[in-house]
């Protein structure tokens, strides 16, 4: 049975609402990359040099990243190669497989590490403008749809409207806020945010963090110390540093994802605004370079368009219509 006719036979006996989100939140990046993939084999009957030409400027222009791309390209030259496969249609579901191994890997866990006897404690990371304030909102609406109670903590104190913005979040999901005034320490917010998330035995505490780049030196320093001031409250906190990109911005959101991870340690990358763009293929290049998973993806503007990623699910909506035209021949 073809990876396609597995996938298509998993969605169909498990289809959910969650599956569905996928499917229409990559409904951009579908059309572009899975599309020009599928017109490709439909020129091309031959697997040859100029296929692999062909599907490397698609991958590049789905902005893959070229490492990646090189990557994929040899991963499928060689199973050509081994398999014997001489046929473009035959190639298509290989595609795929080697996309899903890129995206998940067996031994790692990509769901967020939220604790069962002591309080979770998440910092956000990230530059201005990438949907920080907003994946904290939505995340909280997540967390507390699932029984949990939860505490936000204003802990970006340089831009104006972000303290004003995250209230607005809180109000509108049911969730407290601890805020200080504009300009204040952000470590200061954030020791009070614990302190008042203990005392009212709080499940998980969501922080906000600045994010100039202007000064990257400055901002990295404030990060270790609001890092340092949670791991004195908590030894084993802060259990998830989540930095969170904006998948609109492709090869720039990259460039963001190796200055953060080379300065802090970022175990799990949110992906926002992943339906507004034709370039998903960013998750493939950032998981395969960085070697960081990607833990929840933006899938739309509703409040529950925050995802967990799910590998399957992401190749599924990327290459939902494929599979489908697979499974009816």
């Amino acid at each position: 049975m073809s990876f396609f006719k597995k996938l298509k036979e998993k969605f169909t006996t498990q289809t959910d609402a969650v599956t569905e989100k996928f499917k229409d939140g990559l409904s951009k990046t579908r059309d572009s990359f899975a599309g020009k993939v599928n017109n490709l084999v439909k020129r091309y009957r031959k697997v040859d040099e100029e296929f692999f030409e062909e599907l490397e400027e698609i991958l590049i222009s789905a902005d893959v990243g070229v490492v990646t791309v090189m990557d994929l390209i040899d991963l499928l030259k060689d199973e050509a190669r081994t398999k014997n496969i001489q046929d473009t249609k035959e190639l298509q579901s290989v595609i795929s497989e080697k996309l899903a191994e890129l995206l998940h890997k067996e031994e790692e866990d990509s769901t967020l590490n939220i604790q069962q006897n002591e309080m979770t404690v998440i910092l956000f990371v990230g530059v201005n403008g990438v949907g920080k304030t907003t994946t904290i909102g939505k995340l909280a609406h997540k967390l507390k749809s699932e029984g949990k109670s939860v505490l936000l903590a204003a802990g970006d104190t340089f831009r104006a409207g972000a303290i004003e913005q995250l209230a607005v979040w809180g109000e509108r999901v049911g969730v407290d806020v601890i805020k200080h005034q504009e300009g204040s320490d952000p470590a200061a917010v954030i020791f009070d945010a614990v302190q008042s998330a203990r005392s009212k035995n709080v499940d998980v505490l969501l922080c906000d963090t600045a994010g100039r780049l202007q000064n990257k030196v400055n901002l990295m320093k404030e990060l270790e110390k609001v890092k340092r001031v949670i791991s004195r409250e908590i030894p084993s906190a802060p259990h998830e540093v989540l930095l969170v990109l904006d998948a609109t911005t492709g090869q720039n959101a990259m460039s963001q994802a190796k200055t953060f991870s080379e300065s802090t340690d970022v175990s799990g990358i949110v992906l926002t605004k992943l339906d507004g763009t034709a370039k998903g293929g960013i998750v493939l290049g950032i998981r395969h370079e960085l070697d960081i998973p990607v833990k929840l993806v933006g899938l739309g503007e509703k409040v529950d368009d925050l995802q967990e990623f799910d590998a399957e699910k992401f190749v599924y909506g990327l290459f939902s219509e494929l599979i489908e035209e697979d499974t009816n021949e």
